[in-house]
C-alpha cells in the first residue's frame, strides 16, 4: 500500500503542467542530442547545468533526467540509419541495426528499438520503485566508516570497469581527489591549493569541471574529427515489426532489461557494458547465430532494452546513497547541489516530492518518448545532414553564458577554457573522464566520512576493519583489483574494450 501511495504522490509531481512540460523538453532534448553524434549526453547535461539554478529543483532533475534517457532513444536512430551510434551504448544497436535498414526493414528496426526501450524503462521504473526505498531504508543505518568504504568500493568498480590501462583510471581519481581538496578547510579554515587566488577560496566549481571536461572538450574533439555520415536515402516504411520481430525480440527485450537493471546499479561503465553484455547472451541464446551481424532483430530489442533499463536504474545509487555510478550521474548530483539538495538516503524522506515525483516522470518520459519518436523520424533524419561545424560555435557561447551566470565571474569562464583543454588532453591521451569526474564530485564527502571516522576510532584506523558492513567493502575492493589484475580477467577486459571501440 505504501508503494502505491508513494506512486500516487509521484505521478500527482510528475503530471502538473510545469513538470510535465520539464519532461517533454528533456526527452525531446535527449533525443536530439543522441540522433547528432558529437555533442553526447553528459556534455549536454553538463552545458545546462548553469540554467538549472534558475528552475525548480523537481523540474530541472526531471528535465534533466529525461535528457539521459531520451538520448538513449535518440541514439538508436543514428546507429540504425547512418551506423553511427550517437551514444556509446547504441554500438551494439548499429550491428544488426543498420544491416536491418540496408535490407529496406529500416522502419521495422526503428519500431523495435522503440518498443524495447519502453518495455525497458517501465521494468527498470519498476525495480526503482521497489528498490530504491529498501537501500534508502539500509542506506539509513550505515555510519560515517560505511559510507567512507562504500565510496572506496566506488572508486575501485569506476576503475576495474573503466576502458583502457588501470593505472590510468587510478590516476583519473586520484587526479579528481586533489582537485575536490582545492579550497578552503572547513575544519581548520587553512588555504588549500589556492595559489593566493581570491576565485579559489570556495573551491573549484562543478559546473565549471563539467562543462569544459565534457562540453568544450567535446567539441574540441569532434572538430579535430572529420565528419563522416551517410545516411540512408529513400522513404521509411512500414514502421511496425512483423508477428515474427515480435515472436524473437520480446523475450530478447525482457532480458536485456533485466540484464540493464542490474548492470545500470553497478559503479563505473555498468549502463556502458548492459548492451555488450545483452548482445553475447543474445547470440549465445539464439538458434540462428548466423544471423548476427546480418540483421537479427534480436540485436537490435536486447541492447536497446539493456541500455535503457540501465539508464533508469543507475538512478538508484544515486538517489538513495549520494554515489554516482557513471559520469551522467555525478553530473546530476551537482544539479542536485546546486539546488541545495543533499543526495543520499535523506532525500525520500524529506523531499519524497522530488524523489517519487522523479520516479514517476521516467515512465511518463518513456510513454511520451514512444509516442512522438515515430512520428518525427522524418525531422531526426533532416538533422543528421546538419554538419557538426554549423552547430560548435553557438554551443560554445551557450557554455560560456551558462558559466558566467553562476557568480558572474570571467575566472570561471577562464577555468572553463583551462578544463576544456585537460579533458581534451585526456581524450586525446585515452585517460577515462568519468572515474575524474566522480572522485571529483565524492571527494568533500569522502573526506568528511574520514574525519568522522577517525573521531568515532579515536584516530585508530582500524574502525574500518572492525564494523562488518565496511570490512565486506574494503575487502571487495581488494578483491575486485586482484581479479582486474589476473591476466586470463585482464586478457578479456582489454578485449571487451576494444570490442566496444
Amino acid at each position: 500500500m505504501d508503494l502505491l501511495h508513494n506512486l500516487g504522490v509521484g505521478f500527482s509531481v510528475a503530471l502538473s503542467l510545469n513538470n510535465l512540460g520539464f519532461c517533454l523538453i528533456g526527452v525531446l532534448l535527449g533525443t536530439l542530442v543522441g540522433v547528432l553524434p558529437g555533442l553526447g549526453t553528459t556534455a549536454t547535461i553538463a552545458i545546462l547545468l548553469p540554467l538549472t539554478f534558475q528552475l525548480d529543483s523537481t523540474g530541472s532533475l526531471i528535465m534533466l533526467a529525461g535528457i539521459y534517457y531520451g538520448a538513449q532513444y535518440g541514439g538508436s536512430t543514428t546507429a540504425i540509419l547512418v551506423n553511427m551510434p550517437g551514444e556509446g551504448t547504441s554500438v551494439m544497436t548499429a550491428v544488426d541495426g543498420y544491416q536491418m535498414a540496408r535490407r529496406g526493414r529500416a522502419g521495422a528496426a526503428l519500431a523495435t528499438a522503440a518498443l524495447a526501450s519502453f518495455a525497458a524503462g517501465t521494468l527498470a521504473t519498476l525495480v526503482i520503485s521497489l528498490f530504491g526505498p529498501l537501500l534508502a531504508r539500509a542506506a539509513l543505518s550505515f555510519g560515517p566508516p560505511e559510507y567512507f568504504s562504500l565510496m572506496v568500493f566506488g572508486f575501485t568498480m569506476a576503475i576495474v570497469v573503466a576502458a583502457g590501462s588501470l593505472m590510468k583510471a587510478g590516476a583519473m581519481v586520484f587526479l579528481g581527489l586533489l582537485l575536490g581538496a582545492v579550497g578552503t578547510d572547513i575544519e581548520t579554515g587553512a588555504e588549500r591549493m589556492t595559489f593566493g587566488l581570491i576565485d579559489l577560496y570556495d573551491g573549484v566549481e562543478f559546473a565549471v569541471v563539467a562543462v569544459g571536461l565534457y562540453g568544450i572538450a567535446e567539441i574540441l574533439a569532434n572538430v579535430a574529427t572529420p565528419e563522416k555520415r551517410t545516411v540512408l536515402a529513400g522513404k521509411l516504411s512500414n514502421l511496425w515489426p512483423s508477428h515474427d520481430d515480435f515472436r524473437r525480440g520480446t523475450p530478447a527485450a525482457l532480458r536485456g532489461s533485466v540484464i540493464g537493471s542490474i548492470l545500470g546499479i553497478l559503479p563505473g561503465n555498468g549502463a556502458v557494458l548492459a548492451p555488450f553484455v545483452s548482445y553475447a547472451t543474445e547470440k549465445s541464446f539464439s538458434k540462428q547465430k548466423r544471423e548476427f551481424g546480418q540483421g537479427a532483430v534480436e540485436g537490435v530489442a536486447g541492447p536497446e532494452a539493456a541500455n535503457n533499463a540501465a539508464a533508469q536504474t543507475a538512478f538508484i545509487p544515486m538517489l538513495t546513497l549520494g554515489l554516482p555510478p557513471n559520469a551522467v550521474m555525478a553530473v546530476m548530483i551537482g544539479a542536485m547541489m546546486i539546488q541545495g539538495i543533499t543526495p543520499g538516503p535523506q532525500v525520500m524522506t524529506a523531499r519524497p516530492d522530488l524523489f517519487w515525483g522523479l520516479i514517476a516522470s521516467m515512465w511518463i518520459g518513456n510513454l511520451l518518448l514512444l509516442v512522438i519518436n515515430l512520428p518525427l523520424i522524418g525531422i531526426w533524419v533532416q538533422l543528421l545532414r546538419v554538419p557538426f561545424r554549423m552547430l560548435f560555435p553557438s554551443i560554445i557561447l551557450i557554455c560560456f553564458i551558462g558559466v558566467y551566470s553562476l557568480r558572474n565571474s570571467t575566472f570561471d569562464v577562464l577555468m572553463v577554457g583551462v578544463f576544456g583543454l585537460l579533458g581534451y588532453a585526456m581524450v586525446k591521451l585515452q585517460f577515462e573522464r568519468t572515474p575524474f569526474v566522480i572522485a571529483f564530485i565524492l571527494g568533500d564527502m569522502m573526506e568528511e566520512k574520514l574525519r568522522q571516522s577517525l573521531l568515532i576510532g579515536q584516530g585508530d584506523v582500524t574502525v574500518f576493519f572492525t564494523r562488518p558492513l565496511s570490512l565486506i567493502m574494503l575487502l571487495a575492493s581488494v578483491g575486485l583489483i586482484v581479479l582486474a589484475l589476473l591476466p586470463a580477467i585482464r586478457k578479456r577486459r582489454d578485449e571487451a574494450f576494444v570490442d566496444e571501440d
